[in-house]
C-alpha cells in the first residue's frame, strides 16, 4: 500500500508520526513517504523517504497513494483517487472556533481549504466532547473516529521517563532546573493582516530571569505558523524549541506551562503538571478574532492571568496552583483526556488500514 503522510506541511510530528512509526515497526511492507519542508529536514531520522512539500513530485505522489495521513489541510492543487482513503487527524481539541465556525478570514481562504476537506474520507476526534465541533466547523459528513489522538500515546508511555531525561540532556536542561514551556496560540490579524501586524512576545523574558532566577529556564515554542519570525526569543533564559520536531518530547521534558488559548493545554493535561494561562487579550480574542467553543475561564486547569507580574507570581507558586486548581483539573482531564490511554494509535490504525484495504479490493 502507498501511504503519504504529512504534518503541518512538512515536519516529522504530531499524530501522523506516531501512526507513521507504528506502521513502520509493523513492517508490514507498505510504502511509506514523508512530505517534507526542507527547513525542518533535520528533524527526520535517517531512512524516512522524503519529498519536498508543494513540489509537482509531491502533486503526484499525493494523487498516486492509496492512504493520505495529514494533520492539517493539503492546501495544495491535487485530486485524491476515487478509491484512495485520506485519514485527517487534525492537530487539537478546538477551545478557539475553527474553519467555518471563525468570526472572519481572508476573502477565498476557507472555500480553497474547503476542496481538502471535501476529500477527507476520516477525521480524527480527540474525545466526545469535541466530536460535534469538529464536525460542524469543516461541514464534514464523512466517519469521525472518536479515538484519542495518536501523538498523545507517548505521554502516558512507560518511555516516558527516558524521552524526558533525553530531551532536556539534549536542550541542555539541568537536572536542578524548573522548565516552563511558553506555548501560545496565533493571532488571525498577525498572520493574515493586511498591514502585516507585528508578533512580539508579550511576556517580559527580563522579568522572568529577574524574578525566578537561573534555576528556571523558559522553553518558547511557537505555533507553526510563525516560527522563526521571533528575535526576542534570543535571551539567556530563553529556550526556542519552535523547531523541535515532536512537542509531546517537550511537554514531558517540562515542568510546567505557559499557554494563552492554544489547544496544547488538552495534550498538556494528560500529563497532570500545571498550568497557567496568559490571557492578556482575551476579550479581543474572544470578540474579534476568534471567538470559542465553550466558556472557558469557568474550566480553565489554571489560573487566567492578565499582567506579567500576575503571571510571575503564579509561577512562582506552582505548588499553590496545584493545590488550588485539582478540582478543576481532575474535571477538565476527565472531560478532555478521558480517550487518552495510550492506545490511540492502534485504533486509528485499526479503522483506517481495513478501510483502506477493503477500498483497494
Amino acid at each position: 500500500m502507498k501511504i503519504v503522510l504529512h504534518s503541518f506541511e512538512g515536519r516529522y510530528s504530531d499524530s501522523p508520526r506516531a501512526l507513521y512509526e507504528a506502521l513502520a515497526a509493523a513492517d508490514a511492507g507498505h510504502d511509506l513517504l514523508w512530505l517534507v519542508d526542507p527547513a525542518h529536514l533535520q528533524g527526520f531520522p535517517e531512512g524516512v523517504e522524503t519529498l519536498e512539500y508543494g513540489t509537482p513530485e509531491c502533486i503526484e505522489a499525493l494523487e498516486a497513494a492509496d492512504l493520505v495521513i495529514a494533520n492539517t489541510h493539503t492546501d495544495l492543487a491535487w485530486t485524491k483517487r476515487r478509491e484512495a482513503v485520506y485519514l485527517q487527524t487534525w492537530h487539537g481539541t478546538p477551545l478557539k472556533r475553527i474553519h467555518w465556525d471563525v468570526l472572519w478570514a481572508p476573502e477565498g481562504r476557507l472555500e480553497r481549504l474547503q476542496r481538502d476537506v471535501d476529500q477527507w474520507d476520516y477525521l480524527v476526534s480527540p474525545n466526545r466532547a469535541s466530536t460535534a465541533p469538529l464536525r460542524g466547523a469543516f461541514r464534514f459528513e464523512g466517519e469521525v473516529i472518536e479515538s484519542g489522538y495518536p501523538r498523545n500515546d507517548i505521554l502516558t508511555s512507560p518511555d516516558g521517563k527516558k524521552i524526558r531525561a533525553a530531551t532536556r540532556e539534549r536542550l541542555g536542561i539541568g537536572d536542578g532546573k524548573t522548565a516552563v514551556l511558553y506555548a501560545p496560540t496565533w493571532r488571525d490579524d498577525v498572520v493574515f493582516g493586511a498591514n502585516g501586524a507585528e508578533f512580539g512576545l508579550d511576556l517580559d523574558v527580563d522579568a522572568f530571569a529577574e524574578r525566578l532566577g537561573d534555576d528556571h529556564v523558559l522553553l518558547l515554542r511557537l505555533h507553526y505558523m510563525l516560527t522563526g519570525r521571533l528575535e526576542a526569543s534570543k535571551h539567556a533564559s530563553v529556550i526556542d524549541v519552535s523547531f523541535h520536531p515532536e512537542v509531546s518530547d517537550l511537554y514531558l521534558a517540562a515542568d510546567a506551562m505557559i499557554t494563552d488559548y492554544s489547544s496544547t493545554m488538552f495534550d498538556f493535561a494528560v500529563t497532570g503538571k500545571p498550568m497557567v494561562f496568559y490571557t492578556y487579550d482575551l476579550e479581543d480574542y474572544v470578540g474579534r478574532q476568534r471567538g470559542f467553543y465553550f466558556d472557558f475561564a469557568p474550566e480553565a486547569p489554571g489560573p487566567l492571568v492578565r499582567t506579567n507580574p500576575e503571571l510571575l507570581d503564579a509561577l512562582a507558586d506552582l505548588d499553590g496552583v496545584r493545590t488550588d486548581y485539582a478540582e478543576r483539573y481532575a474535571r477538565f482531564a476527565e472531560k478532555y483526556c478521558h480517550l487518552e490511554d495510550g492506545h490511540a494509535t492502534e485504533r486509528v490504525l485499526d479503522r483506517v488500514l481495513s478501510a483502506a484495504a477493503a477500498s483497494r479490493s
